[in-house]
């Protein structure tokens, strides 16, 4: 059989479209013109883009879900944050659209990463709650082999089309660790702060999709997605992973600021003071700012939470910035510590077995969307430095940030996008030694 990896490219560049590219295809939003955002990625020295495929949504176990896909939104909820701002009210032929993303693909030589964020975000754009309940309602334990058989009928789908050669790898879900699929964890008891135990209760579930996925597709890397944000020992994870996808977010300074407004603790009445300070004049009162009437499923199960939509909805960006970069020097030698510490661990866990390591995501931490710390000199500064990291270390791919991307300001920034993807590419050989 031949090895996977053989015609894929030596190194991968990657922007996050995340779910955006199917909840914002209305006139005006980002990706209407899928074309188009393909010629400015590959502008930027973009060769793969990492997307929410939506295996649920499209396929069920046997083929093929029928009818369109219909999206809304969270009404005056998350309009000025990242990823939650969409316009709603599309319909979408959702796999007319997967094929059009793959067709741009190939016509622009870049590739796909496959991946899930439908026991995280992704159901909250919906029109209708359907879907949402239809994934509620399966038993945790089932959830990663639901999720599996779709994603193996979406890569079917792919396969049967044509476009085989533009699937770089497929993860099995993003962040497993970071929401629904947890709760196999929760009914034995283990408590939701407990990331090690987590990760180690869904061990043999996320393996044994794995292996249904690897069976039926030995021509396509598979694996599942992991973060390196609290330490944890990474022989919890699936041991049968071919690519080592970890997301890294440093916080560091942003979770003083998440400790000191109080969302790190149930306890703390919301918004506390200091989170009033930074709101702006017009902030309307917490209690008052709700999803539409009949709305309040969008947000069960959203691990994002509806205090931090609030506060990025409603903070003074600037005085969110001038917080940030007035503490950051108490956490500036953590963070790069941490940035070290984690990807030598990954380094070091591979190190033998050759598996290719991607970081998918990065750097800093979630920001409200006209916050500009992650795009400004001290977040170049942090993903600078975590991509000199990896490529010294021989990683195969990185994303500059997590924030470079058509529905985030920071796509703007050409010229420091083209300057890094063109120092990952120019970087030794993807193999690990």
């Amino acid at each position: 059989m031949s090895d996977p990896m053989e015609n894929l490219p030596r190194k991968l560049t990657i922007t996050m479209w995340d779910f955006s590219w199917y909840t914002m295809t209305l006139p005006g939003e980002p990706y209407h013109d899928l074309a188009a955002r393909f010629q400015e990625a590959v502008d930027r020295g973009y060769n793969t883009i990492r997307i929410c495929a939506m295996p649920f949504m499209l396929f069920t176990a046997e083929g093929k879900r029928p009818g369109p896909l219909k999206f809304g939104n969270l009404g005056t909820v998350g309009q000025r944050t990242r990823w939650y701002n969409c316009r709603g009210g599309a319909e979408l032929d959702g796999h007319a659209h997967l094929l059009e993303l793959f067709r741009q693909a190939k016509k622009h030589g870049c590739y796909i990463i496959l991946s899930s964020w439908e026991y995280q975000q992704s159901p909250s754009f919906l029109a209708h709650p359907a879907l949402r309940d239809e994934l509620a309602a399966i038993p945790p334990q089932d959830r990663f082999m639901a999720i599996a058989r779709s994603m193996d009928q979406l890569i079917r789908f792919v396969k049967d089309e044509g476009y085989t050669s533009q699937i770089v790898y497929a993860e099995l879900h993003n962040e497993v660790e970071f929401g629904q699929l947890t709760a196999v964890g929760t009914v034995q008891g283990i408590a939701a702060s407990d990331t090690a135990a987590l990760v180690k209760a869904m061990q043999p579930y996320v393996e044994e999709a794995i292996s249904f996925l690897r069976e039926r597709h030995p021509d396509v890397l598979i694996t599942a997605s992991y973060t390196l944000n609290e330490a944890y020992p990474k022989a919890y994870v699936a041991r049968n992973m071919q690519v080592a996808h970890f997301h890294l977010y440093l916080k560091g300074v942003l979770n003083e600021l998440m400790d000191r407004a109080g969302l790190n603790d149930e306890k703390v009445p919301f918004p506390n003071s200091f989170a009033q300070s930074l709101l702006r004049e017009d902030a309307p009162p917490f209690e008052e700012w709700t999803l539409p009437a009949g709305q309040e499923w969008r947000m069960e199960g959203n691990p994002v939470g509806m205090k931090l939509i609030y506060l990025h909805d409603w903070v003074d960006p600037e005085q969110w910035d001038l917080f940030l970069y007035d503490r950051y020097s108490d956490h500036k030698m953590a963070m790069l510590q941490k940035a070290d510490l984690r990807l030598e661990e990954i380094y070091e866990w591979t190190r033998h077995s050759g598996m290719p390591i991607v970081i998918g995501e990065g750097y800093v931490g979630y920001t409200p969307l006209f916050a500009s710390f992650e795009e400004g000199p001290v977040g170049k500064f942090i993903a600078e430095y975590a991509l000199r990291k990896g490529m010294s270390l021989g990683f195969w791919g990185m994303t500059l940030c997590s924030n470079c991307a058509p529905h985030h300001p920071f796509w703007n920034d050409i010229a420091w996008q083209r300057k890094w993807n063109n120092f990952i590419l120019d970087s030794a050989s993807c193999r690990q030694v």
